[in-house]
């Protein structure tokens, strides 16, 4: 059993901010270079193949390396994974700054997901073992699910007020001073834990949970992008799903797996895990739909583009924070259904928006949809950590991570075909317009923006109208749709969480695969709110 660090209560504000300032660094990498693709083009002529490896290889290699990069805080210790992936983080930043060619920067960002995946996990299981009290651990991470989402709006505002003034490469020595301050206090404060009796690094489980991981998300990236008829889609999806069975096979015949399977046969990790999937299923196609809104149909700039998501992120901050008492209030299971509910309410409301924005009105919207993810994120990551035992809590944060990396490309998947083929559908293009124009019109708003600047004024506008009334009604069909997936997600989570105890066991020896409800000998339960049978809060006993 592994023992919990002693830390007074700056120490833990102290790992708090670090954790949240490092997944904070990371959610802004994932988006802040979208932005200086056209002059890093310009600088560095890459072809369109190596565009899209700068811009996605990054997120494919965090997310493969996840699982991996847990298992590895287990052993070594999250602290000083912490450390090296920071010091990592920083020379690849640098690297990536002044590569010299489109080939040398794909390797740089290469290293920044081996890095980043190397931090990610660390974050969580750090509050994880630092926060040992129940209530508390929940309430950091609300604090610290808040901030991650905040990052995918921050992003865009760094980005945009950098390249105003700076060349391309300055999104990535921005990372240098906020590295070097996590690498500092982090060494300073930060208590070391790790699992006494790990075991043996399967290498062969890492190769398959990489690969597999790699595959699936590339291929799910690659259909929403060109379709899912191409073969190599199907081919590499097939091979990643192959190796992800034969993953988990292999880890039910190891003494020490790199992940304990039997964790997804409790109803609290497996519907935690798939509502988190799901959540940020419905998040990233928003947070893409909301930059083709207000860049290709409002003609905004990036940055003011960035800003106006802002209130959105507050709201994911405030839920996030709201969490923890109202899970005193109502129980788990009625506080994940609220909000997703209010998730769900947010997203049906931008069907309001129209061709000129009523920008009150999008607040509306966006206010409630961030706070009701933001409540639903905080308690499920926190049923995931705490269902697993402390000594694997570099795993349990991994999966946790990996399954919302999943949701994430699925959503921009599904969602965006969604989109692309209602977009497509109630296309009415004029009269008028050239053949070898019409294919990139019917492609996305965006490529109809881009291919309207060649074609006569009077024909340019009469596509532009045509485009952006398409892509509103689009709009509107896709929020309704991913609103509707929301709304199943809150009545499942409603179910599937609602017998999981309030008071789940902090101790490590209790077998992670018995049924929920059933907490080690030596758990140690303070005063909580706990699901009644029904779903309602009941009141438990401090102690046993």
């Amino acid at each position: 059993m592994e023992s919990s660090p002693a830390v007074g209560s700056f120490q833990k504000a102290a790992t708090l901010a670090i954790a949240c300032l490092a997944v904070l660094l990371l959610t802004v990498d994932l988006t802040v270079l979208h932005l200086a693709v056209p002059a890093l083009v310009t600088d560095l002529g890459p072809s369109a193949t190596q565009i899209l490896w700068i811009a996605d290889i990054y997120g494919f290699v965090v997310a493969g390396l996840l699982i991996t990069m847990g298992s590895i805080g287990d052993r070594i210790g999250r602290k000083r994974l912490l450390l090296l992936g920071t010091g990592a983080f920083a020379v690849a930043s640098v690297l990536s700054a002044y590569a010299p060619s489109a080939e040398l920067l794909i390797v740089a960002r290469t290293l920044l997901g081996v890095a980043g995946a190397a931090i990610m996990p660390s974050t969580l299981s750090i509050i994880r073992n630092v926060f040992t009290d129940p209530k508390q651990r929940t309430a950091a991470i609300g604090v610290w699910s808040g901030v991650s989402a905040s990052g995918f709006v921050v992003g865009p505002i760094v980005g945009g007020l950098l390249l105003d003034s700076f060349w391309w490469g300055s999104v990535f020595l921005i990372n240098l001073p906020i590295l070097l301050a996590i690498a500092v206090a982090g060494f300073l404060v930060l208590p070391e834990s790790r699992d006494p009796s790990p075991g043996r690094l399967d290498p062969l489980s890492v190769v398959l949970s990489v690969g597999g991981v790699i595959a699936v998300v590339y291929a799910v990236k690659e259909a929403a992008k060109d379709g899912v008829a191409q073969v190599g889609v199907g081919v590499t999806a097939l091979v990643g799903a192959v190796a992800l069975a034969v993953f988990v096979k292999r880890q039910t015949r190891l003494s020490h797996p790199l992940i304990d399977v039997r964790l997804f046969r409790r109803i609290a990790f497996s519907g935690a895990i798939s509502t988190n999937m799901f959540a940020m299923f419905a998040m990233v196609a928003q947070s893409l739909i909301f930059a083709q809104y207000f860049q290709s149909v409002l003609g905004w700039s990036p940055l003011k583009s960035g800003l106006a998501g802002l209130p959105g992120a507050a709201g994911a901050t405030l839920g996030g924070v709201l969490a923890a008492p109202l899970i005193t209030v109502l129980g788990r299971a009625r506080v994940v259904f609220l909000g997703m509910g209010l998730a769900a309410a947010g997203i049906s409301c931008y069907t309001m928006a129209g061709l000129t924005l009523n920008y009150p009105l999008f607040v509306l919207a966006m206010v409630p949809a961030g706070l009701g993810f933001g409540m639903a994120f905080t308690v499920t990551g926190d049923t995931v950590l705490a269902t697993v035992p402390k000594e694997r809590a570099g795993s349990g944060a991994a999966i946790s991570e990996t399954s919302m990396e999943v949701g994430g490309a699925l959503g921009i998947a599904v969602l965006g075909s969604v989109l692309n083929a209602a977009y497509a559908r109630g296309l009415d293009l004029p009269s008028g317009v050239p053949a070898d124009a019409v294919p990139a019109v019917e492609e996305s708003i965006s490529t109809a923006v881009l291919t309207s600047a060649s074609l006569s004024p009077q024909v340019a506008d009469q596509v532009l109208e045509a485009a952006r009334q398409s892509f509103i009604d689009a709009f509107h069909t896709t929020a309704l749709v991913a609103a509707g997936v929301v709304a199943c997600v809150a009545v499942f989570a409603l179910v599937a969480l609602r017998n999981v105890p309030k008071v789940i066991a902090e101790a490590s020896d209790g077998d992670p695969a018995a049924p929920d409800g059933q907490s080690a000998p030596d758990d140690p339960a303070g005063p909580d709110v706990a699901d009644g049978p029904d779903g309602s809060p009941a009141m438990t006993a401090p102690g046993k």
